[in-house]
């Protein structure tokens, strides 16, 4: 695992925008299934025809937000490996990970743990109950990172992006991990 300091970045950073990519050959098929008055959701891995390239532009520490934070990940050469946007859901006491993305030359080398690490610390020391963030069920890597990262699926939205979400295969999912710390100062 390569070395990375954490840097916090400043307000200067409100606004700008950056493109991500990633690369996904799977994901995950969202079933409901209703039988005798039960009704259940059922995920399973389904691959795609072919590889599916997904893009999206991200904009740092939007109005909306109530006190969000940006961190970035940088190496020994002060190059930025990756992003963490954290914001405080002080209603029900838990951090959400509004953004976390990996440079494309540097997945895979710890950026990530290093920067989900830093997650947790800074949630933990304002003592939310929870971590959790939101992914699409196409984006596997992403969810593999997550479920290695002590994350579980914890809710859907069969529509939150268009009416042809479950059709599109990108249902968004809510993943939450518990923290230690239960009692939040806000």
């Amino acid at each position: 695992m390569a070395a990375y300091r954490i840097v916090k970045l400043d307000d200067s950073w409100k606004g700008r925008t950056r493109q991500f990519r990633y690369r996904t050959d799977s994901y995950l098929d969202v079933q409901i299934v209703e039988e005798r008055g039960v009704s259940r959701i059922e995920f399973r891995k389904k691959m795609f025809d072919a590889p599916v390239e997904k893009e999206l532009e991200v904009s740092w520490m939007k109005d909306h937000m109530a006190a969000p934070m940006l961190f970035a990940a940088v190496d020994d050469e002060e190059q930025i490996a990756g992003y963490l946007e954290l914001n405080p859901e002080r209603w029900n006491n838990r951090m959400r990970v509004a953004n976390l993305f990996v440079e494309e030359p540097f997945r895979r080398t710890g950026a990530g743990t290093v920067l989900m690490r830093h997650a947790v610390s800074v949630a933990e020391k304002a003592g939310a109950r929870m971590l959790v963030l939101e992914t699409q069920s196409c984006n596997m890597p992403a969810i593999g990172f997550y479920l290695s990262q002590g994350f579980a699926i914890g809710g859907l939205d069969l529509f939150h992006y268009s009416n042809e979400d479950l059709e599109r295969h990108e249902v968004r999912i809510e993943m939450m991990r518990m923290l230690e710390s239960i009692n939040a100062p806000w």
